[in-house]
Formats: C-alpha cells, sequence, structure tokens
C-alpha cells in the first residue's frame, strides 16, 4: 500500500519521552489527503507534541511517523527545506512581529523559503484577500484585534502555498464570535483542498464543526473516531 493510499500523515506506534516523561505512548492514526482532523484533549496530554513530530521538530523515540512521504525520523538538514514548505503553521499566541505591518508579516514567510521578491506581491495580497485582511494591510499589529492577528497568522501559514496547515489551539485567546468566524475561514481553506490538523481543547468547536476526532489523554489515544 503506498503513502498516498493510507494517509497524507501516517503514524504507527509513535511514542516520544522527555526524560523521565512520557509524552506519547504507542500511538498510531492516518490523515487522509484533503482531511479536517482535530486532537483533542486536556492541556499536557500530548497534542502540541504530536504536531511537533509532524512539523519535523521532534521525532519519535519509538514507532515512524511519515509526512508527506518524508519519514520524520531520518530527515537531513538538505530535506528540511521542503519538507518545511509543506506544512504552515498558526499558533494560539499568534507569533506575528510587532514592528512589521501585516504585509511584512505575510510576506517574512516568502523570505524565509527564499522566494523572489518580484513574486511577493501577487501572492501576499491574494492571502490577505482570502483572509479578509486587504484593509488592514498597511496596520501594525498593535492596530489589530486579536481574531484579525489570528488571520494574519494563517494569512502567512498560507502564503507558502503549504499541502498540511498545523493549527495548535488557534482559538484559545478568542472569543467564540471569533472562534467561530475563524473556523469558518478554516472550512473554506479545507475546502479548497489543504489537510488541516487542529489541536483544541474547545469542545464547542469540536460539536459543531463535526470533524474526525483523536483524542489524547496522558500520551495515550482514547478514541479515533470517523
Amino acid at each position: 500500500m503506498s503513502t498516498e493510499e493510507i494517509g497524507i500523515i501516517h503514524f504507527r506506534g509513535v511514542t516520544k519521552k522527555f526524560g523521565t516523561h512520557l509524552a506519547l505512548s504507542d500511538v498510531s492514526f492516518d490523515v487522509k489527503k484533503g482531511e479536517f482532523v482535530f486532537i483533542t484533549g486536556p492541556s499536557g496530554a500530548g497534542k502540541t507534541t504530536i504536531l511537533k513530530i509532524i512539523l519535523g521538530e521532534l521525532t519519535p523515540d519509538v514507532g515512524e511517523a511519515t509526512v508527506d512521504g518524508f519519514n520524520v525520523k531520518t530527515l537531513g538538514s538538505k530535506d528540511l527545506p521542503l519538507f518545511r514548505q509543506k506544512i504552515g503553521t498558526v499558533f494560539q499566541d499568534f507569533k506575528v512581529l510587532p514592528e512589521r505591518t501585516v504585509y511584512e508579516n505575510v510576506s517574512v514567510a516568502l523570505a524565509v523559503i527564499g522566494l523572489p521578491e518580484n513574486v511577493w506581491q501577487e501572492r501576499v495580497t491574494h492571502v490577505l484577500k482570502l483572509a479578509g485582511l486587504s484593509r488592514q494591510i498597511n496596520l501594525f499589529p498593535s492596530q489589530l484585534s486579536g481574531g484579525e492577528l489570528q488571520r494574519v497568522s494563517l494569512a502567512r501559514a498560507l502564503v507558502v502555498n503549504p499541502k498540511i496547515i498545523l493549527a495548535d489551539e488557534p482559538t484559545g485567546n478568542l472569543d467564540w464570535e471569533t472562534s467561530d468566524n475563524l473556523m469558518q475561514l478554516f472550512e473554506k481553506i479545507n475546502a479548497e483542498g489543504k489537510t488541516i490538523i487542529m489541536a483544541t481543547h474547545n469542545l464547542d468547536i469540536v460539536k459543531k464543526y463535526k470533524k474526525r476526532t483523536i483524542n489524547i489523554v496522558g500520551g495515550k489515544m482514547t478514541s479515533n473516531e470517523k
């Protein structure tokens, strides 16, 4: 069976320790190309560890993690730039640069991957329009609401045209209405073919949007709902 057949993301028996702390224990799941999956569980359950393994920031101690054909354990330094271009990341705390405008915050992602500056404007303008930020393009983070800051974070993730979006508690600092609006944007992006993996403990979001849910408690999977 090919990697494409079993999914764009493939975990088999993944175990990860930090010293004596068991962060993940024998975790196995597949995510299909274009799927939207929630990873749920309490704080410290292992959700972020899963995302970091997908991103190649961590490697399993035991087991195998494959992302779009790359085995995370055997990623070499020469593979990392191409591998990281496949993945966009969105964080709870936005991680925007306070001294840069919205446009500059998004374009910095293109600088990181070495894309020529003459193509930046078209790509940045496109994703900012998609994120509903066309009017805020020249504003600074201090002039934006929490919801707008999270949209900047999402636009920055999208601008490199990744196959996979990883979102780590993206609604954690937002009220319900803003969270719901952001989720509708994630739905729109997913409908365009992006694979989305979202770690969240917001059960209201999980109940409303009814995606497949992987539940993690104490580093172990308790369910993998269809």
